[in-house]
């Protein structure tokens, strides 16, 4: 089909615009001889009785049979039995071996539909395709034989029927074309065909085409339907537009189109995506005002959309209102609220999520307990592990190559080489194969520990398995060699790679660049630099943060500034560490007027949240005694009506007591409590020493006093305040 087909519909467009085919026979002004007009009329008589292919065969008739007399049979007989001529057509080909040409099956075609054989008539039109005739020649076929039809109104369904067989073929492009190109009998698709193509538009993820062809339908003033509306909203969801998909949704309603459940499920679904969660709540409540119940799919979405916003409690409410409108939660609503629970590390909640699910009837199952070992292994819970693979060879559930993974991650990034191995073992003699993560996890492992021989042979056993090395492994080695200051195996790992047809990327080049700057190789950092660019790849953020800190770290701070401002041509956005590097450097060598010079242009630029720039300039000024300044940058910040964030407010608390200025610590901790900013441990503690200082303890007693006043009574500070103050003074404070 490739050779033909139009997988374009502009080229389908052009096509058609530049085909014109005469038809081999036209239903009115064919020319037939005497002979076979007779020949013709014998067959149709005989096709007149229901044991026509006995009288056939007894005749000597299918010795005359020919093209021009199966068309003019055709012909004779469209407003007959049109079952009967399809077997004719058949029988003919079989007994005879005359392969019907193109006219003659665009009239069998024409008149399946005409008696509404849908089903027969697109087995005909599937063979004009599998025969690798073009689109166009085939469109142009079937207008021909239906403008030539002068003794009955035709079908212009079969048109339909030749869309749908291309979109059932898998040929949406051609699909589409047929109604979007040129055509030389004007027809506009059902329905159902358009509600089919659209749908699977969208499943083929073919956006462009979707709109083109809704867009030709409204033209033609085609109604939408609900299918066809949810279609549209399925559409801007998937490109995450809910603004133009609640648009739509509402146009619906207007237009007098009644949205069901699952147009109400898709548009949730689109808010959840895009985290508008509380929309999509407020559309499931819709839904119960309508009259429309809720299914298990609706509350599964907003359990999910839920989770991906990191609210867990809400998400667990959900699954709860399901249960109490008498909808059982399945094992899918399960793994949606436990993989969120795990997400955001709360793996008691997610053993408890467990433990509701098993006592509801529904077993755990793999899914369910490869997610809980991920959890317990990012949480750093590894004495948990036998416990749950314990639980899991009870329950007969065999570990797959995901489960190896999960666990082999959790060792490595303990550092725990010896049970990473015995685990590679396991998976070894388990016959489950390791595959292309759990060697790359195993290789970092073990280039950690600078056993890069041993890390060799799982390379080699790896590829042995003709699992194909990707660029992160080889970063590994490049990365271990360079710790051990072994430059020239590093490179010699880059010409490895390109031997081996993987390119090095960014990545790969930072990671080099990286420790060599840590070991303070800057020629060889930079020489790394100028590789990366030579190769034609694009240097980025991190790449240059980890030059600007080594050279901070050099004392060249010119050069880091260089550096610096090269990554801020290119557009790129610094990271925090590089900018801090160079502003500490600067207030380290007492160079003020650079520190601010780079401090007003991050401003400028405004590449980084204002607060953030702010922070770094005060946090290097008070690590460098300049505190005078420090708080002068804090009043500026104050007067543009930022708000300063906890560490911030830590940093200058902090330093107010290690000049032991006791009045300004806690006229800052005021207001901290007045703006409202996020109480943090780090924030109370310069207090709790100051109070243990040599403060007199009638001053000791009025910063408790005020300290009790900004605390809120949950907090679990002030009660160490209070024993701390009880234990020595109490007795000097006044009653």
């Amino acid at each position: 089909m490739s050779r033909f087909l139009q997988r374009n519909p502009i080229l389908l467009e052009r096509q058609l615009a530049t085909t014109k085919i005469r038809p081999l026979h036209s239903c009115n002004s064919y020319y037939f001889t005497q002979q076979n007009d007779t020949i013709a009329r014998d067959i149709s008589n005989i096709l007149l009785h229901a044991n026509w292919e006995t009288l056939m065969d007894s005749s000597d008739l299918p010795k005359k049979l020919n093209p021009d007399v199966i068309q003019s049979v055709l012909y004779q007989n469209q407003v007959g039995d049109p079952k009967r001529l399809l077997n004719f057509l058949y029988w003919s080909e079989h007994k005879v071996g005359i392969q019907p040409n193109l006219n003659i099956l665009s009239t069998v075609a024409l008149t399946l539909c005409n008696s509404r054989l849908y089903h027969h008539a697109s087995a005909v039109i599937e063979r004009m395709i599998r025969n690798c005739v073009p689109p166009p020649v085939i469109l142009s076929s079937l207008a021909s034989c239906y403008l030539d039809c002068n003794e009955y109104k035709p079908s212009l369904y079969v048109f339909n029927v030749l869309m749908d067989v291309y979109r059932k073929l898998g040929f949406l492009d051609e699909a589409a074309g047929i109604f979007l190109g040129p055509k030389e009998v004007e027809f506009s698709p059902s329905l159902k065909t358009i509600n089919f193509l659209l749908r699977d538009l969208l499943k083929a993820e073919k956006l462009g085409l979707f709109w083109k062809v809704c867009d030709a339908m409204r033209d033609v003033n085609f109604s939408f339907d609900i299918y066809g509306y949810t279609n549209m909203i399925n559409a801007h969801c998937m490109v995450g537009n809910v603004k133009e998909a609640k648009r739509v949704f509402f146009e619906m309603g207007e237009k007098g189109c009644v949205p069901n459940s699952v147009t109400y499920n898709v548009i949730i679904g689109g808010l959840c995506k895009e985290k508008f969660v509380d929309e999509a709540v407020e559309m499931k409540n819709a839904m119960l005002e309508k009259g429309l119940i809720p299914n298990a799919y609706t509350y599964t979405t907003l359990i999910h959309g839920f989770c991906a916003a990191m609210r867990t409690e809400a998400a667990r409410m959900t699954l709860k209102e399901m249960s109490d409108m008498g909808l059982k939660p399945n094992i899918i609503s399960y793994y949606a609220l436990l993989h969120g629970f795990v997400k955001q590390g709360d793996i008691k909640g997610a053993f408890r999520i467990r433990d509701e699910m098993v006592s509801g009837g529904i077993p755990a199952d793999l899914i369910i307990y490869n997610m809980l070992l991920t959890g317990v292994c990012k949480s750093g819970m590894m004495d948990k592990v036998p416990e749950l693979m314990d639980e899991m060879n009870g329950a007969g559930i065999i570990p797959d190559s995901r489960t190896y993974t999960v666990l082999i991650e959790g060792f490595c990034r303990e550092r725990n080489t010896t049970s990473t191995l015995k685990l590679l073992e396991e998976i070894k003699r388990n016959n489950v194969e390791p595959t292309l993560i759990t060697y790359g996890l195993i290789i970092n492992q073990i280039c950690y520990t600078e056993d890069l021989n041993q890390a060799t042979a799982f390379l080699e056993e790896m590829m042995a398995k003709n699992l194909k090395p990707e660029v992160v492994n080889y970063c590994h080695f490049l990365t271990a060699y360079a710790r051990e200051g072994r430059f020239q195996e590093s490179k010699m790992i880059l010409k490895v790679m390109q031997e081996r047809g993987i390119e090095p990327d960014v990545a790969c080049y930072n990671s080099l660049i990286t420790v060599l700057c840590e070991a303070k190789k800057m020629e060889e950092a930079r020489g790394c630099l100028v590789e990366l660019l030579e190769r034609g790849l694009e240097p980025d953020a991190y790449t240059y943060g980890s030059l600007v800190i080594g050279y901070c770290m050099a004392g060249a701070l010119h050069i880091a500034d260089r550096y610096f401002s090269e990554m801020l041509g290119r557009g790129l956005v610094p990271t925090d560490a590089s900018y801090k590097a160079l502003v500490d450097g600067y207030c380290r060598q007492g160079n003020i007027a650079a520190a601010f010079s780079t401090f007003r242009c991050m401003l400028a630029r405004g590449v980084l949240q204002d607060v953030q720039i702010y922070g770094v300039l005060i946090h290097g000024l008070l690590r460098n005694g300049r505190k005078k300044v420090a708080f002068g940058i804090f009043s500026e910040l104050l007067e543009k009506c930022l708000a300063p964030g906890v560490s911030i407010y830590t940093s200058l608390i902090s330093n107010s007591r290690k000049q032991e200025d006791v009045e300004k610590a806690m006229q800052l901790h005021g207001e901290r409590c007045m703006k409202g900013v996020d109480p943090k441990t780090g924030t109370y503690n310069p207090r709790i020493v100051m109070c243990e200082q040599k403060v007199h303890p009638v001053k000791k007693y009025l910063i408790l006093l005020a300290a009790r006043f900004h605390y809120s009574r949950t907090n679990e500070e002030f009660p160490r305040m209070s024993q701390s103050f009880k234990g020595n003074e109490r007795k000097a404070c006044p009653t």
